[in-house]
């Protein structure tokens, strides 16, 4: 099977159910800046090794795909894709949690970096982050299931916690940020 099909090639791509929009249409905006986000997830997935968040990031991207699926579905048509359920969310939670037990306290803002993993996680939060903005548009324009926002709000917040527990388990200090004295 051949990966190009030819059909994109007026500007227009097919949504699950055959519907053909444009493709910079709010719908193409928001799941592709959720795929964007999984792809760079997988970026900082191979670039740290810690079997427990490895496990999570991977559980992570099969979520972004259902996310996906449902979101390039048409919504005029009553399709059945998979769901986030809320286990989704509190798994989010849980891993935030758990990490969370071995940082210091957050005083300050911090910069991003310290190492390529935790760069790499600071990019994912701001992806996720415009996923989520992407999202929220689209549910403006067309509904979207509650809980998809909702996920990716708790996404972006559990790779802040990771890129802190990042430089913990890689013994190095955070940078805070320290505004210039007026």
């Amino acid at each position: 099977m051949k990966i190009y099909t030819k059909t994109g090639d007026q500007g227009t791509t097919g949504l699950y159910g055959g519907k053909r929009i444009a493709k910079d249409d709010t719908r193409i905006e928001a799941y592709g800046t959720v795929d964007e986000l999984n792809a760079f997830i997988g970026l900082l997935n191979a670039s740290f090794d810690e079997a427990t968040q490895n496990y999570c990031l991977t559980e992570i991207q099969k979520r972004l795909f259902t996310i996906g699926s449902n979101l390039a579905s048409d919504p005029d048509k009553k399709l059945l894709t998979p769901d986030i359920l809320d286990e989704d969310i509190y798994t989010l939670e849980n891993a935030m949690d758990s990490m969370e037990l071995l940082l210091k306290p957050l005083r300050n803002f911090i910069l991003p970096g310290g190492s390529q993993a935790v760069g790499f996680a600071h990019v994912c939060r701001t992806v996720c982050r415009r996923a989520e903005r992407r999202v929220i548009t689209l549910d403006q324009i067309s509904p979207v299931d509650p809980k998809v926002i909702v996920y990716l709000n708790r996404l972006s917040d559990y790779f802040f916690i990771l890129s802190r527990f990042i430089l913990h388990t890689q013994d190095i200090k955070e940078i805070p940020w320290i505004p210039r004295p007026q």
